[in-house]
């Protein structure tokens, strides 16, 4: 349970998905086409080239990678995608026909003004631009001159870059923050796309050709379709906050905050529309309690009607920042690749939520897990291949938890090791001493020349199987000795391995495809057998990702605590972004 920290730019990471992201970040098509597909396309149009003037000032355009007429000018990161995309139409326009835009960048230009819708940001496309650009260019007199259109084909054609790159694989390139995730994913090639996808779409196919683009989860689309909503609460909300009661406010209790409460949760729909609350006196009561209840169960906390301080604190959330929840878990959805050879195995760390699905990609098993401390110990975000498990595992001690949590234990009792099934073994394994440490001992535990591990068993702190995707920062799937944890709203608990509260339905719906490992099988083996290793024959992708924000498939909005300041980082790196 060993875990090492990174640094990132933005502030202490440790690893990295999503973001993603197992709640939402569940159900819907995990097995997906890998990129966009080729589509249909109208017929080619004849090309409008430019007049010698012209095609040297696009030609000087694009060798500088800059176009002052844009929001963002630079574009050094794109010019040899722009070039390609120009090269292979020597020089001829694409989003220009007889003078006039094309219906192709009339209609791209709608979409980048509209990227908000997305999650995105219009001005990073020169959304508010197009329509002046589109508007001088349609004008009779003074008809625009070459050079006019040259810096009007290649704004469109670097914004559409712009825009295509981002709504694909994110504003942000994960690793920055998570070190742990890596967008390896095969590339397209964004002049080619532009050139055989979009130049001669018609209306649907180019509604198709960018559909192709984004994440292809469920849990992506129905955030996508509930951000507008939040978008709309937050301009409604005024933002009020509750008073703060100067201790937990019980059903019956008075509250001077009534009227601000059923405004809010009749706000966000967790009241309805005609219940009736009264004011006067301003008691907390029935319908505001079951009101209360339900907001609770949409935010992680625990389901039970008081107005307590975590319940407060997320009350007084701004709708503004519940909006920008759901921006930031779309941003992390497009870092997840779009194809496995395997269903996931998908981890979000706020929600405490583990998840699995079967071939025919519907959510079968979902079970709560304790992760990292907020402090120290955070589970890293990152992804990898489940390839083993081991029933009646050992648990090797890290020498941090040993110097700072068991050594102390000792020095106030030298039977505490014995006492709770430990070992003193070398490096290699071989046993020094399984009963009362002596001053010789101690020090070469302290020190780290013996190591400390705990014999396999119904009091081992990894429970009795653990699920290894080996990865660098030494963290595991595993059962624990302390199934009374799982009963806790937050389970941000651990040194920071996931501890999963089935380790038996678990181990089933990984070795389901394995005779003769059955539940029969696994709880014998669990129980009666031997420290033992069962390799899968096929690895099965893990996701740990870290997603605040999730919609059901009823429809259900659920926020959950940044629990790591991971969104705080991500606005910030977002605030810093350039569109690439």
């Amino acid at each position: 349970m060993k875990l090492l920290t990174h640094r990132s730019p933005f502030g202490l990471v440790i690893l990295a998905l999503v973001l993603l992201l197992a709640s939402g970040i569940g159900g819907g098509a995990i097995v997906c086409a890998q990129g966009p597909l080729p589509i249909a396309t109208a017929a080619a149009a004849p090309l409008q080239h430019l007049s010698a003037e012209g095609e040297a000032a696009l030609r000087s355009f694009i060798a500088a990678g800059t176009l002052a007429d844009l929001r963002w000018p630079d574009f050094i990161d794109q010019k040899d995608q722009v070039k390609n995309f120009y090269d292979s139409a020597g020089y001829g326009l694409a989003w220009v026909q007889g003078g006039k835009p094309t219906p192709q960048a009339v209609a791209i230009s709608r979409m980048l003004l509209d990227a908000d819708g997305k999650g995105l940001s219009p001005d990073d496309y020169d959304g508010p631009r197009w329509t002046d650009r589109i508007a001088r260019l349609r004008q009779p007199s003074p008809p625009p001159s070459d050079t006019d259109l040259a810096k009007f084909d290649l704004a469109m054609t670097v914004c559409t870059m712009r825009y295509v790159s981002n709504l694909h694989s994110g504003r942000v390139n994960p690793k920055t923050l998570y070190l742990g995730i890596d967008l390896d994913r095969p590339k397209f090639d964004l002049s080619v796309f532009l050139r055989e996808q979009l130049v001669n779409a018609d209306s649907e196919n180019l509604k198709s050709a960018f559909a192709r683009l984004e994440p292809p989860f469920d849990a992506y689309r129905r955030l996508e379709a509930v951000l507008p909503a939040y978008e709309e609460l937050a301009r409604k909300d005024d933002a009020e906050q509750l008073p703060v009661p100067s201790k937990t406010v019980n059903p019956g209790d008075s509250y001077t905050g009534v009227r601000r409460l059923a405004s809010l949760l009749r706000l966000v729909g967790d009241l309805p529309a005609d219940a009736m609350v009264s004011t006067d006196p301003p008691v907390y009561q029935q319908p505001l309690v079951d009101a209360v209840k339900k907001f609770q169960g949409r935010h992680g906390l625990e389901i039970d009607g008081r107005l307590g301080a975590r319940t407060l604190k997320q009350l007084d959330v701004p709708l503004s920042v519940r909006a920008e929840q759901i921006r930031l878990a779309m941003e992390r959805w497009r870092w997840v690749p779009h194809h496995f050879a395997r269903p996931p195995i998908i981890i979000n760390v706020p929600e405490f939520i583990l998840r699995c699905w079967n071939d025919s990609n519907h959510n079968v098993l979902q079970m709560k897990v304790v992760v990292g401390k907020a402090y120290h110990h955070r589970t890293p975000i990152f992804f990898d291949d489940l390839r083993y498990v081991i029933f009646r595992p050992y648990w090797d001690v890290p020498l941090s938890i040993v110097r700072a949590e068991m050594i102390p234990k000792i020095h106030r009792d030298p039977d505490y090791l014995a006492e709770n099934d430990f070992e003193v073994t070398t490096s290699d394994g071989t046993v020094v001493s399984e009963d009362a440490v002596s001053g010789d001992v101690l020090e070469g535990i302290a020190s780290g020349a013996l190591m400390v591990r705990q014999k396999p068993g119904p009091k081992n702190a990894l429970g009795l199987v653990k699920f290894i995707f080996p990865n660098d920062y030494n963290v595991y799937l595993h059962g624990t000795e302390a199934p009374q944890l799982f009963a806790r709203s937050q389970r941000d608990l651990s040194h920071g391995c996931i501890r999963a509260e089935d380790p038996v339905g678990l181990a089933a719906w990984v070795l389901r495809d394995q005779p003769p490992w059955d539940r029969v099988h696994i709880v014998a083996a669990m129980n009666d057998g031997d420290n033992s290793r069962v390799n899968l024959n096929k690895p099965i992708p893990v996701l740990i990702v870290y997603g605040t924000a999730a919609v059901r498939p009823t429809g259900n909005v659920q926020f959950f605590n940044d629990i790591y300041g991971y969104d705080t980082e991500l606005e910030q790196a977002l605030a810093k972004a350039h569109p690439q």
